[in-house]
């Protein structure tokens, strides 16, 4: 397996495990590149791993993802509770979206670096030990109660995760713990608001690739489509089973450990 490859498997991995875990995806895939000077590995590769966890994702919600576009979209009624989800997930995508579409080249010139992820990863994490802590001893609201109000909260907190280091998983779960959610429900909406996010992100990269094509070496690309699907759907299925029991303080030490070991580094 050539050097490439063996980057690829461990991208993909990265990949697939930190897109759910409120620790930032694109903070681990960032530093890599940046401290052990991996080469890039180019947009097919960026297509092929968001690939891999959208497959992931639907697979898992297979059955609410059905719900909400059968029963809530195509058979829509105002008090129906998939349509009310799905105008919730709609309602928390627009704020990413047009963040991402108006401010795309600010971050990527300006924010993508060691010292940001590190202020980031710090600050963050202990917003969500906040969260945490504050939804601890509560019975918290379930999905279905999701208002408006609450989605556009949410998706305001969700744009931020465009900046590496803040975590699209950790921002969107430490609103909804904010909000009264309990662990289970703040996870659940923030793994089905992840489907139109990483729809438009790999949208946008497939496009980019289509009008700047570059030779594509589909060894790399078929390892990171496989490994990010696996290693998302484990960690999906793990971290909705424990989130109960351990709640978020492990991935605030996690994520305090690394933000003071960068920190360490760079000063």
């Amino acid at each position: 397996m050539s050097s490439e490859s063996v980057q690829a498997v461990w991208l993909a991995l990265i990949q697939g495990l930190t897109e759910f875990l409120p620790i930032s995806s694109s903070a681990h895939l960032i530093l890599p590149s940046i401290l052990l000077d991996w080469s890039e590995q180019g947009l097919a590769f960026d297509v092929a791993v968001h690939i891999g966890t959208l497959f992931a994702v639907i697979i898992y919600f297979r059955q609410d993802i059905w719900k909400i576009i059968w029963n809530g979209v195509f058979q829509y009624e105002r008090n129906n509770p998939n349509s009310q989800l799905a105008i919730s997930i709609a309602t928390a995508t627009i704020p990413a979206s047009l963040f991402g579409f108006f401010a795309h080249d600010i971050i990527e010139l300006y924010l993508r670096t060691p010292m940001i992820i590190a202020f980031t990863t710090i600050t963050f994490g202990l917003l969500l030990w906040k969260a945490d802590h504050k939804s601890n001893g509560i019975e918290g609201r379930e999905v279905s109660t999701l208002k408006i109000r609450d989605s556009v909260l949410i998706g305001l907190a969700q744009a931020l995760a465009l900046i590496p280091g803040v975590s699209r998983s950790g921002i969107t779960m430490t609103m909804g713990l904010e909000l009264g959610f309990s662990k289970v429900a703040a996870a659940r909406f923030s793994f089905l608001l992840s489907v139109p996010i990483i729809l438009l992100a790999g949208g946008y990269q497939g496009v980019k690739l289509f009008f700047y094509p570059e030779q594509i070496d589909w060894e790399p690309m078929i390892i990171g489509a496989v490994i990010s699907f696996a290693s998302a759907y484990i960690c999906i299925k793990l971290f909705l089973s424990a989130i109960e029991r351990i709640g978020m303080i492990p991935f605030v030490i996690y994520r305090l450990a690394l933000g003071i070991l960068l920190l360490f580094i760079l000063l």
